[in-house]
């Protein structure tokens, strides 16, 4: 086996790379196996008896009484409706158990802690925690354990000293990423800017059936008139260029700015692909840009009332 390689740049700096060969590394996700240390993802503990009923009312997903060992995903809004935050959780039956993106745990964990008043609950931020994705063949005996959305894994929430999953075969960060994006799943503030609304990646972590949150009033409206401003669209960009596109890079048609880039990874199957925001009203067969690079469309999300269409992967 090869030693592995870290990353140098970007949002997982520090992380795995790859271990010799991305591409069989998503062969073996995808058959099951594997184990990626996500190390840089932030792990916060609420707990207290009113804990789901307070969660439930601050975020754009349904939690209220949710049954323990349940894998859900939910966003916490501006007024305005942009997203703020996300937190992929799961409750034990005592405590809910989420991770969000790195660097957003301390800020997220101080808002919520603002946002108490008088309900009995405890918010707290924990280093001392990690997340591992193992594959969805690998045993998982300890920790806290979520359904993954990446390759039918699960991610599992472990202090951040234990051995578990060590004699598991490693990889790299790439793949994750590479199944991650062919899966039409955005990550927030990677994939997502400080205008976006929950309608633009397919009301992701959205419920649309419960009572009034933070930012709710921008999201009904949207969903009602239709008409999001941009949606999340999957390319598939041009193979013979080695380079992918910077994050962030503006993507055009026919010289016209239309949109701007998110992440990006090469596929086993597909090759080079990437998650991109562009307009609502750009043509889904229309040719576009990006870096000079040329990429179609492979339209995500419906731009008449924001609804996710998940590739089949």
């Amino acid at each position: 086996m090869s030693d592995p390689v870290l990353l140098t740049g970007g949002p997982d700096v520090g992380l795995v790379s790859h271990i010799g060969n991305p591409i069989a590394e998503q062969r073996l996700m995808v058959d099951g196996g594997g184990s990626i240390e996500l190390s840089n993802r932030e792990v916060l503990a609420v707990s207290g008896v009113d804990r789901l009923g307070w969660v439930h009312s601050l975020t754009s997903q349904f939690l209220d009484d949710i049954e323990p060992g349940r894998t859900t995903t939910s966003l916490v809004l501006s007024p305005t409706g942009h997203v703020k935050h996300v937190l992929h959780g799961v409750d034990d039956g005592q405590t809910f158990w989420a991770w969000t993106e790195p660097g957003r745990g301390a800020c997220l964990a101080a808002w919520l802690d603002s946002m108490r008043f008088m309900m009995r609950v405890d918010v707290e931020l924990r280093p001392d925690m990690t997340i591992r994705w193992v594959g969805h063949d690998v045993a998982v005996s300890e920790g806290v354990v979520l359904d993954s959305e990446v390759a039918g894994g699960r991610e599992v929430i472990l202090p951040d000293d234990s051995v578990a999953f060590s004699a598991v075969e490693p990889v790299g960060v790439l793949a994750w990423e590479a199944l991650r994006i062919a899966a039409g799943v955005p990550r927030i503030g990677l994939d997502t800017d400080d205008r976006t609304i929950p309608n633009e990646i397919g009301l992701y972590g959205t419920h649309l059936d419960k009572g009034c949150y933070r930012g709710q009033e921008t999201v009904a409206r949207v969903h009602n008139l239709g008409r999001p401003p941009r949606r999340l669209t999957l390319l598939q960009l041009d193979g013979s260029r080695a380079e992918l596109p910077e994050v962030g890079a503006e993507i055009h048609a026919g010289g016209r700015r239309v949109g701007a880039m998110g992440s990006s990874a090469n596929h086993y199957v597909d090759g080079p692909i990437g998650l991109a925001l562009v307009r609502r009203g750009v043509d889904v067969g229309l040719e576009l840009e990006v870096d000079g690079i040329t990429a179609g469309q492979q339209p995500l999300v419906d731009p008449e009332v924001g609804l996710h269409v998940r590739p089949v992967v």
